[in-house]
């Protein structure tokens, strides 16, 4: 393509993509316009539900066909507030250890997912650990980006694929039972192989960002959803205390958000609380997404935590019904808050943009 688009010109499917985008920096300076952040996503009047994606869709289905289904979702789609569309090209959780040397594993009884089979048996064998850039998938999802910018330049914004980099690499690669025996006894191993985890991130990122072109287009970070958000995670911190969090993960962290522009931790599980304290000293993490898991509730039963989160500075990501968003909004700092929901109906999505001016 050849000049710049321009910084906030209008989606196909966001013509009000301007108007989004100036809330999402409201938000990312601590500051609001007139209601919080509310992304609020329904079906376009009369049309058919928008057709799924999978992760095999995208790992092994013919490209065009499978970026033809997301434009055709995002027709369909009315995208309220500042919800964005967006195409998320993941291959699946550990796509990113199968990028080292994990075999991507793949069951008829998980439904839509899939795992990576450890490859580490022997840390002394192990190392280098790193991308390898001949491996078959990674050299496909490059190309797939480079697709998808041609074809959805102007129409879609395309995410970031699933990042469980840093010590999600290592547990994918290890196994996390074994790794956290290996964080008792081998240590020092876990300090080297935490720099070579590290090490990868910013090779990944940068290869993403040419494939997709997000310095040419000129959008705001145009493969990433959200205006310039990336959702950074470590899914494996579950299992550990807060002194190893501190030692490994958390600087990884750090790290990692020092490179990309806006930062939401995807904060998974309740065991995973236990960090709470060490996530909100942290730097870069914007917002922290608390994930409570099947069975667990939902965030008004954790209003506490988030309530803890906005005292100590950081914003907090909520999601859940309509009437749920509102009962959140009387209880948080509205400056602080995304809201995350989806309505029957674009007429529902309207008034509920409406409620929340009107009720803040």
């Amino acid at each position: 393509m050849s000049a710049l688009q321009p910084k906030y010109a209008p989606l196909l499917y966001k013509p009000d993509l301007a108007d989004a985008a100036k809330r999402w920096e409201a938000y990312y300076a601590g500051e609001m316009i007139d209601r919080p952040i509310v992304c609020v996503t329904a079906p376009r009047d009369g049309a058919l539900p928008a057709p799924e994606i999978e992760y095999r869709d995208r790992a092994f289905g013919d490209m065009d066909e499978v970026i033809d289904r997301a434009l055709l979702g995002a027709e369909r789609t009315y995208y309220g507030g500042e919800s964005i569309p967006s195409f998320m090209l993941s291959f699946g959780p550990d796509e990113i250890a199968v990028f080292c040397g994990a075999q991507l594993e793949w069951s008829p009884d998980s439904g839509n997912t899939n795992w990576s089979k450890p490859c580490i048996e022997n840390w002394d064998d192990a190392f280098p650990i790193s991308l390898q850039h001949d491996h078959p998938l990674w050299q496909r999802m490059l190309a797939f980006y480079r697709r998808a910018s041609d074809r959805m330049a102007g129409k879609m914004l395309i995410t970031p694929p699933d990042l469980h980099t840093n010590m999600d690499i290592l547990s994918a690669m290890r196994s996390p039972q074994r790794l956290c025996f290996d964080l008792l006894e081998r240590p020092d191993v876990i300090d080297r192989a935490m720099i070579d985890a590290r090490a990868i991130f910013p090779v990944l990122w940068e290869a993403i960002s040419a494939a997709g072109r997000m310095h040419e287009l000129g959008y705001v970070n145009t493969i990433y959803s959200m205006e310039g958000t990336a959702f950074l995670q470590c899914d494996f911190a579950a299992l550990i205390g807060p002194a190893m969090f501190k030692r490994w993960v958390l600087p990884a962290l750090e790290e990692e958000a020092e490179i990309v522009k806006h930062v939401v931790y995807h904060w998974d599980g309740p065991s995973a609380l236990v960090h709470t304290d060490l996530l909100i000293q942290s730097k870069g993490l914007h917002t922290l997404s608390f994930v409570p898991g099947d069975g667990n509730g939902t965030h008004i039963d954790f209003l506490h935590v988030l309530k803890k989160v906005q005292a100590g500075g950081k914003a907090v990501q909520v999601w859940g019904t309509p009437e749920e968003m509102k009962a959140l909004h009387r209880e948080l700092k509205p400056e602080k808050t995304m809201y995350c929901t989806t309505t029957a109906t674009q007429a529902e999505a309207d008034e509920l943009l409406e409620w929340f001016v009107a009720n803040t």
